[in-house]
């Protein structure tokens, strides 16, 4: 399809707009009745594993809210574990690792991503295609500094104490785990875009926990692996969680659009990376008040945006999942109709 009636990508090119895209990260997901009715009694890594389930989850949100964007349902350790590493996605925990990274050999152990082992993705995307008619499709993967910090770490961390200490201390063995990753993400993220999503967005959740100089140094070259490798012309978007003083630095990294979290105003934002679209970045929060608190901070976000050469709509992390959707479904008409 001709993807100058997509939005979202012609706003990602800086051009001009119907209105203002907008998307939420965890737009499918607990906050929808649907979706915990669907998903009832399928562990998390299971449900990713089935094209059917991850296209009737991945079309809830376009469907209720009327969003410019969908965003493939799947998880970041999906392609960890296609390429064999033991773990899995514990409710009210997250991954947990049977046996963290902590040595060369450790490191030496995690295969390769072979494409076909995530084909039940590509053929959701083939399947997801079929559907969204001008809706974009959004790929997406985790980076290496996040998933190198669930394997080390060997599950969610507040103060991924054990990853810097293995960055800090073993650089030789950080960099090698992080250029595997690296691999995987790539082989992950090209299977997604031969198959046919519009847009890809890479991940670093903990990104935030980090300096700029030591993100400069033991992370940006191997998200830059990822970004930099992809197929020509794909547009990317690049978000992390309290990355305020990286955002310069994951502009670099080779992405089209930043994403930015509530803390950074987009207005900010967009003087720290000239020249790009930004993404966001309504708190989450903010949802739960009453309506009148959210359109007024929807529009303070909405006149920050426009500061940058483009502005996808969107929250500064994922959708909570005691969120009134209802409210989101509103958002998207609030969006939609501003000027």
């Amino acid at each position: 399809m001709d993807d100058t009636t997509k939005v979202l990508l012609r706003a990602i090119r800086g051009e001009a707009v119907p209105h203002t895209p907008v998307w939420f990260m965890r737009q499918a997901g607990r906050s929808l009745p649907e979706y915990r009715a669907v998903r009832a009694g399928i562990g998390m890594l299971e449900s990713c594993r089935r094209p059917d389930l991850v296209t009737e989850i991945t079309l809830q949100p376009v469907r209720r809210h009327k969003v410019d964007a969908a965003i493939l349902f799947s998880d970041i350790v999906v392609p960890l574990r296609a390429a064999g590493i033991d773990l899995d996605i514990v409710a009210g925990t997250g991954p947990v690792v049977a046996h963290p990274v902590s040595t060369m050999a450790d490191v030496e152990a995690i295969r390769p991503l072979e494409p076909e082992a995530v084909g039940f993705v590509a053929e959701a995307v083939r399947q997801l295609r079929r559907e969204l008619g001008t809706t974009a499709l959004i790929g997406f993967a985790g980076a290496p500094f996040t998933l190198a910090s669930y394997l080390v770490e060997g599950g969610p961390s507040k103060h991924h104490v054990k990853t810097k200490a293995l960055m800090y201390g073993a650089p030789e063995v950080w960099n090698a785990l992080c250029a595997r990753l690296a691999e995987i993400t790539l082989t992950f993220l090209r299977v997604q875009a031969e198959a046919g999503v519009d847009v890809v967005q890479l991940f670093d959740s903990w990104a935030g926990a980090l300096s700029e100089a030591d993100y400069r140094k033991y992370v940006l070259p191997h998200s830059a692996a990822v970004l930099g490798n992809l197929p020509e012309g794909l547009p990317r978007i690049h978000f992390g969680v309290g990355t305020a003083e990286l955002l310069t630095a994951m502009g670099e990294a080779g992405t089209d659009v930043v994403g930015v979290d509530w803390r950074t105003p987009l207005d900010v934002a967009a003087s720290r990376v000239p020249g790009k679209a930004v993404q966001g970045n309504l708190d989450p929060c903010v949802l739960l008040a009453p309506w009148e608190v959210v359109e007024r901070e929807a529009t303070r976000v909405l006149a920050e945006g426009a500061k940058a050469p483009g502005h996808i709509f969107n929250l500064g992390h994922g959708v909570l999942p005691e969120t009134d959707p209802g409210v989101l479904t509103r958002l998207v008409e609030l969006v939609h109709h501003a000027r």
